[in-house]
């Protein structure tokens, strides 16, 4: 693949990483959105439909992932990488969807920080954050 077209890859990818965030209130049920938004470590947690949130949360992730795992292939070209991306990306999500669920399930407002922070490494891309540069440096060293 030739620098253009890569290039033009690449800002599809991320674009498309960008669109999700944009229109998450279009695509998924998400009552955690606006609370997450308002002073949420004051107030009683929304009202919420758990298996819609759990299946809204699980497509979300798996689209991320799927985009993640496409910008990882352009970037590096290299079959192995993705398959340990596949395994990081799945060991990451059922362990961060069994706590999440956990704190949908038994929602405490002393949980609500680190709920905060577990939901948001599953809503967004930062798996993503963390395997580009350690798959560089990996690279620059071999």
């Amino acid at each position: 693949m030739n620098n253009p077209t890569k290039y033009i890859l690449l800002i599809v990818l991320f674009g498309l990483l960008i669109l999700v965030r944009v229109f998450e209130d279009d695509l998924f049920y998400d009552p955690y959105l606006t609370f997450f938004q308002n002073d949420y470590l004051y107030i009683d947690s929304p009202r919420r439909e758990i298996f819609k949130v759990a299946m809204f949360t699980t497509f979300r992730y798996i689209l991320n992932t799927v985009i993640s795992l496409g910008i990882l292939y352009v970037v590096f070209k290299n079959k192995s990488i993705i398959k340990f991306s596949v395994f990081i990306y799945t060991l990451a999500f059922v362990t961060l969807m069994a706590i999440y669920l956990y704190f949908v399930i038994n929602p405490r407002q002393e949980d609500y920080y680190l709920f905060f922070n577990v939901r948001r490494f599953i809503i967004q891309p930062i798996i993503l954050m963390l395997l580009l540069p350690a798959f560089y440096y990996n690279k620059l060293k071999t």
